[in-house]
């Protein structure tokens, strides 16, 4: 696939087959996806291939833990008169979720928090630096899945339970856990466009405020 195309045709998959991943293809992704860039190219990126189905149904329910009281807010804020397109979409995640333990390959995504820098550490507010050196590797996983017509979903929802999942895994004190990729083929077309805001929205000239960046 373009690597624009697949840049703007990359979703978030809800609905996959349960046809098993070969070992090639998902090397393949992986091989790919290693090239990411990360901080003074440390490469402190971790993955565990689960494919267990014991072991999915256990990711689900941690990831249910996580997921049952985040839905139960997004309904709530949906109002007395629900938007139907809106309601959906919360249907087809919810399904997503409760089905969670049939995705054929769980990648449980973990990073060495010696090879980050911390650089906004002792600034005021919440840190968001050094996820910089892990999920760069995250999405080039989803492309190169795309790539291989592969379907995936992100998800970082099961990190707090990510002691539990350190005694699961044998996953060592100096690694955090970053996300949770659920991959496999995908049981319906993603050859879709996505839907984002336009650059004029987010990008400025000179300041924030500035005048918007345009095509000229």
């Amino acid at each position: 696939m373009d690597l624009l195309e697949a840049l703007r045709n990359t979703p978030t998959a809800r609905r996959f087959s349960e046809e098993p991943v070969p070992d090639g293809i998902l090397h393949r992704v992986l091989d790919s996806a290693r090239f990411a860039p990360s901080g003074g190219n440390r490469q402190g990126w971790s993955v565990i291939v689960v494919r267990d189905p014991a072991t999915r149904r256990t990711l689900r329910d941690l990831y249910l833990e996580a997921w049952i009281p985040y839905i139960a807010r997004g309904r709530a804020a949906l109002g007395p008169d629900p938007d139907p397109v809106r309601v959906r979409v919360i249907e087809r995640t919810d399904r997503f979720a409760q089905d969670l333990h049939r995705v054929p390959v769980h990648l449980l995504v973990a990073v060495d928090l010696r090879a980050l820098t911390v650089t906004d550490k002792d600034l005021p507010r919440q840190s968001i630096v050094g996820g910089g050196s892990i999920y760069p590797f995250t999405h080039n996983i989803l492309l190169a899945a795309r790539g291989e017509g592969l379907a995936a979903a992100l998800t970082t929802l099961i990190v707090p339970a990510e002691e539990r999942l350190r005694e699961m895994f044998r996953i060592p004190e100096e690694f955090a856990v970053a996300a949770l990729i659920a991959l496999g083929w995908p049981a319906e077309p993603l050859g879709r466009r996505l839907t984002r805001r336009p650059v004029e929205d987010f990008a400025h000239l000179e300041r924030f405020d500035g005048e918007p960046l345009t095509s000229g």
